[in-house]
């Protein structure tokens, strides 16, 4: 007997809400929730179903009865393609918004503790050309939509230079433009794609394992410098010599220009040799005064601007004197251990990843800073009682963790410390409101602030002050 098949068309229903992961929200007659993939709050649509559950269904709209005023004309012809900006039809007040009930949605239902008034979300001051990394993927077999594969065009070059097709691993989408990262980054790209094809170079095929070029990243600074760097699935010296020497001759403004020779079955690059064709081999950053080192490694925040602003947030929720021990957890390279140290008496740094925290003692000796110190281990091993007898009980403590959030043993030995005050910054409310549950037993949530760090995208920062019952 054939499989019933679940797929529903739901018309004419009304989209109430944008939900986790970006996804917009309806509800059925059924009584199910329905999350929409290209839908704003405020739109009726007719929703094709490709997913049922016990209580809901996702779907993509295939029609629309109804447009919200929410919506505005999307600036990208990639919007709808492309997985990087799935808001970008959502007027920026809005999604403000949305962003910010997501928060206190996730931290009233998951954490159910206790909340001060919310402050007023953050926005960001430029809402597009905010980043300052992008990675690009080069590919043979490029993306091809649904109208070019009916007409029957033959496309005769494949290769292309963009970003991954969601949910598609091997699928390449072509840019044409980006409208994320700041000038030169959409001239350096056309120009490398174009010079590639002019030099008979080949673009990676990643089923096969085979081609020649595999990525481009590139990295600005807020202090206009910039880096380039191009990964190669295999050496070619002569060939490497004359791309990397046209984009040196095309861009004399750059500061870094690396390649890299991976031979590996993925792009990753933190086990890989970083190799100096010209320039110096990073780049700096620049925040009231203080120089942070960027190489190819390293973890930066993606947008310089909102950054600071998260810091000073950060910093003022702390409250610090000049009298304070800080613990700074999951410390990274040190960049909010090194922005507080100048209102604290002395800062300790934590990090699971060795490279960071050699880069974090170099950017504090670059700074001469030298009331931090900074210490490699995993977090729920090294933050144990020994590492609290020798450095000190902390008055205030610092935590930035993944979106995963604090491991629960990170959590215990929090509640052990008894620090006056926690200042617990998040890029995932959901993990951070299960975290201030667990704590609720000994510190009351005292202050919130939401950061917009990523414009166009449902992604948002928070930062929650606790302080000692």
């Amino acid at each position: 007997m054939a499989r019933k098949n679940k797929q529903v068309v739901l018309e004419n229903i009304e989209v109430i809400d944008a939900g986790a992961k970006g996804k917009a929200v309806a509800k059925a007659p059924d009584g199910r929730v329905v999350f929409i993939d290209n839908a704003v709050p405020g739109d009726v649509a007719t929703v094709q179903t490709f997913k049922k559950k016990k209580g809901f269904y996702e779907g993509t709209a295939i029609s629309f009865s109804k447009y919200s005023d929410k919506r505005v004309e999307p600036v990208c012809p990639h919007f709808g393609v492309c997985g990087g900006c799935k808001w970008q039809h959502m007027g920026y007040e809005h999604q403000l918004f949305f962003k910010q009930k997501e928060v206190e949605q996730n931290l009233k239902r998951i954490g159910k503790v206790e909340l001060p008034p919310f402050e007023p979300i953050l926005g960001s001051a430029n809402q597009y050309f905010y980043r300052n990394k992008m990675e690009f993927s080069f590919s043979d077999s490029k993306w091809l939509t649904l109208a070019q594969i009916r007409s029957g065009e033959v496309i005769e070059d494949k290769n292309a230079l963009g970003f991954h097709i969601p949910g598609m691993w091997d699928k390449i989408l072509d840019l044409k433009v980006c409208y994320l990262q700041a000038d030169p980054s959409n001239a350096i790209r056309d120009f490398v794609k174009a010079k590639a094809k002019e030099l008979g170079l080949s673009f990676f095929n990643t089923r096969n394992q085979e081609g020649f070029l595999r990525t481009l990243m590139l990295r600005t600074s807020s202090t206009g410098e910039v880096m380039v760097l191009i990964q190669f699935f295999h050496e070619d010296e002569a060939n490497r010599l004359l791309l990397l020497e046209a984009i040196a001759k095309e861009f004399p403004q750059l500061t870094s220009l690396l390649y890299v020779i991976n031979t590996k079955g993925n792009d990753t690059l933190y086990d890989q040799e970083i190799e100096l064709f010209y320039g110096r081999d990073h780049i700096f950053e620049e925040m009231e005064g203080l120089k942070f080192k960027i190489n190819a490694k390293s973890f930066y925040q993606t947008n310089s601007d909102q950054a600071y602003e998260l810091y000073k947030i950060t910093r003022d929720f702390a409250g610090l004197t000049g009298n304070e021990l800080v613990y700074d957890l999951y410390t990274g390279t040190g960049t909010i251990a090194q922005f507080v140290s100048g209102k604290a008496k002395k800062v300790i740094g934590v990090e699971v990843v060795p490279d960071a925290i050699s880069a974090a003692k170099e950017n504090a000796k670059l700074n001469k800073i030298d009331n931090v110190e900074f210490y490699v281990g995993d977090m729920k091993k090294v933050f144990n009682a020994d590492f609290i007898t020798t450095h000190g009980k902390p008055d205030v403590v610092i935590t930035d963790p993944p979106r995963d959030g604090m491991h629960a043993d990170v959590v215990g030995q929090l509640l052990n410390l008894d620090a006056q005050k926690i200042v617990y910054v998040s890029c995932n409310s959901a993990t951070q409101a299960r975290d201030l549950a667990l704590l609720d037993s000994k510190y009351k949530v005292t202050k919130v602030q939401t950061v917009d760090m990523f414009p166009q995208t449902h992604h948002v920062e928070n930062v929650v002050l606790l302080e000692k019952r």
